[in-house]
Formats: C-alpha cells, structure tokens, sequence
C-alpha cells in the first residue's frame, strides 16, 4: 500500500463539503434521501399522535362555548366587565337606599314583603344587606327606618340617577361591542331618557318578584297544609325554596331580555333571545345559590377584614357582568352561524341605506362607462374621435349628475365632498 506523500492533498471531506456548500448536486439529493429514509420512521411514529391532536383542537375550535369565549375575549370583555361591576358598586348603594325610601311609607306595614324584598335582593347581591343571620354591608334596620326622604334621599337620588344611567351607558357599550356593532347614534337626550325609564321599569320589576315571591310561597304553604304537611317539614322548605329560584329565573330573563334587545338596540329573534337570556339567567341563579361560597374567602381573609364586604361585592358585580356578556356573545354567535344581522335599523334607515347602495351601484357603471369611452376615444382613429369625444362627454355628464345628486346617508347626511 503507497503512502502518502507529504506534499499530496488529502481527499475532500463530505462533512466539510456539506458545510461549505459544494458538495455535488447528485451527492446531495442522496445525501438528502438518506436523512429523509432515516426519519420517515420518527415520522410514521408520530403522524397519527399528531392528526390526533390536530382533529382534537378542530373539534374545539368549532365548539359553540369555544367560539363564544372568543368573540367575547376579542371584545375586550374581561376590561369591559370590570367597568360594569365598578359602575355596578356605586349604582346599587344609592338604589337600594332610595328604593326603599320612597317605598317606606308602603312597606311599614307590610313587614312580609319587606323581608321578602330584602331576601330577593340578597339572593341576586349576596352580601349588600345585612340580616341577623348575615354579613352584609347595609344593615336592615336603617332601611326599615328610611322614612324621610330629605337631603340624604335628594343626595342619594341625583347619586342613583346619575350611577345608574352611567352603568346602564357602560352597559349598552359593552353589549354591542360583544355583537360588533358601533356605538348606538341615537341622541343623547334620548338615551338618558330610555335609560332613566328602563331603571325605573326594573324597580318595579324588582319589587313586584318579591311580590309574586310572597304570593307563590303563601299558595304552596296552603297546598301543603291542606296535605297534611307542616310549615316546617322539608317538602315545606323545598318548595319555597323551588318557589324562590323559579321567580329569580323568570326575573332574571325578563331583565337580561330588555337589556339586550331594548336598552342596547340589537335586533335579535325572540327565539335566540329567549335561549340566550334562559342560559344567563340559570348561571345567574346558580351563582346566587352559591354567592355565599365563593365571597365566603373574602370575608373570612384577615387582610381584607377592614373591606371584606366591598371587595366581596366588587367581585361579585364584576362575575355578574361577566355573565352577562358571555350570555350575549352566546347569542351574538348563534345570530351570525345562522346569517342574521345584529343591527336594529327603523325603515326610514333600511330605505335610505338601500337608496345609497343603488346610488352606489349607478354610480360604479357611470365610472366603468367613462373610462371604457376614454379608452375608445385614445384607440380611436381621426375620423371616428369626434364621435368618441361626445360619448366621452356624455359619459362624464352623467357620471357628474350622479354625484351631484348623491342621496344622504343612514343617518340624514352627505357624505363630506
């Protein structure tokens, strides 16, 4: 075997070669099967894992409670939520306070519905007035003596008023965000007008649940007495209890309903409406049955002993509009699987809409004529330019009577030239 000599040059390493960038094209597409014959088992091995995976997250992806968190979260409905419930603390003190001012002189001598009340709004706040048997932040006896309504009610008036009409803005903003719609354009007057009714339409609301919370309670005792069944004895207990949820349900709908398609002005079918508003009022009303377990930490933590029943009712409002932005991004995304609009337009809008798209249409022929009559007119020879300048003219009178004669927008107005 001859050696080799000091002065010959080594043999071309393949690794040097492939890092260098010149090894030969036939060595490198082998160079390339080899890698590929090496990991097609690796491959094999996890191709199916992989599809498995992949047809798992497809399958979420098209969840309807996947796709609603979604359109919720692009919403921005976690910081919209947060605004309601702060706005929600400061509205339902003063609410609270002036209801049952005004109501004092009624409710004096009806202590039945007073406690029926006071147990309603505990159900739907857990943690705002204070019983002997619970924490709260009001104590019932100073609303069982609200009586007078003097500086302190005017006060807690404009306070009401003015929290309440702010909460319900907020409120409007956030459920239309959730549909992808705008802010409402109707005037401002007339906004704080509806507001101020739709407010004072869920007092009344309020106070007729525990009404009819009292009437079903009494009905089923005289049921049960009639059955041989004491006021004590658990089916007793039950069916007040049944009584009570049943009456939160229906308020709850009826409130979630007025708030989503009347105060926010969303055009939404009664049927998505009803589903929609029944999920929100059922998750409403379990997180009622179970407010006391989850504030129960908040009270119980000594390093929030001085503000343990605000910042229990903070998170409470903030869970709450939670809710109720989901409820609408659940019915939001029913509207749009099925291809309906979410926009609430009165017939003088929906005619003067369909005016600007007509508009827009004569408008896109005038434009595609007057530049095929240009084209013409530059393609044309000398004996014909004459005729292609007048249809170049009368291309453009027609495209500038259109435009002069430009109908107003949705709203009533022009758009700016």
């Amino acid at each position: 075997m001859a050696k080799k000599s000091r002065g010959e040059p080594s043999p071309p390493d393949p690794g040097l070669q492939r890092a260098a960038g010149s090894l030969e094209p036939e060595a490198e597409e082998s160079l390339k099967e080899r890698l590929v014959e090496r990991a097609d088992p690796l491959v094999r091995r996890f191709q199916r894992p992989v599809a498995r995976v992949t047809g798992w997250a497809k399958w979420v992806k098209d969840l309807r409670p996947y796709r609603v968190y979604i359109n919720y979260s692009y919403s921005d409905g976690n910081l919209r939520a947060a605004g309601m419930g702060y706005q929600s603390l400061f509205a339902v003190f003063a609410a609270v306070w002036v209801g049952f001012s005004v109501a004092s002189f009624w409710l004096a001598g009806n202590e039945a519905v007073f406690d029926a009340l006071v147990a309603l709004i505990n159900r739907a706040v857990p943690g705002l007035i204070q019983t002997p048997t619970t924490v709260g932040a009001i104590p019932q006896d100073e609303l069982r003596n609200a009586s007078s309504f003097g500086w302190t009610g005017i006060i807690a008036a404009v306070g009401l008023i003015w929290t309440a009409i702010g909460w319900l803005y907020y409120t409007r903003q956030a459920v239309r965000a959730v549909f992808r719609l705008s802010r409402d354009t109707t005037s401002y007057v007339l906004q704080k007008v509806r507001d101020l009714g739709l407010a004072l339409v869920f007092g009344v609301l309020f106070v007729f649940s525990a009404l009819l919370s009292i009437l079903s309670t009494q009905a089923l005792t005289l049921i049960l007495d009639l059955a041989g069944l004491s006021s004590d004895s658990f089916w007793t207990n039950a069916a007040a209890r049944f009584s009570g949820l049943v009456v939160s349900v229906a308020l709850n709908i009826v409130t979630l309903g007025a708030m989503f398609r009347i105060m926010s002005r969303v055009a939404i079918p009664w049927r998505n409406l009803f589903f929609g508003a029944l999920l929100g009022a059922l998750v409403l009303a379990g997180l009622s049955a179970l407010g006391g377990l989850l504030l129960g930490g908040t009270y119980k933590n000594p390093l929030l002993a001085t503000f343990a029943v605000f910042i229990g009712l903070l998170l409470w409002f903030n869970l709450i509009s939670r809710v109720i932005l989901l409820s609408a991004s659940w019915i939001a995304i029913g509207m749009f699987d099925s291809g309906l609009s979410p926009r609430a337009v009165t017939p003088e809008e929906e005619a003067a809409e369909r005016a600007a798209a007509e508009h827009e249409a004569r408008v896109l022929v005038a434009r595609s004529e007057l530049a095929r009559a240009q084209d013409e007119l530059a393609a044309a020879r000398w004996f014909s330019r004459l005729a292609a300048q007048r249809r170049v003219a009368r291309a453009e009178q027609g495209l500038n009577d259109l435009l002069d004669g430009e109908p107003a927008g949705p709203l009533g107005v022009g758009r700016p030239r």
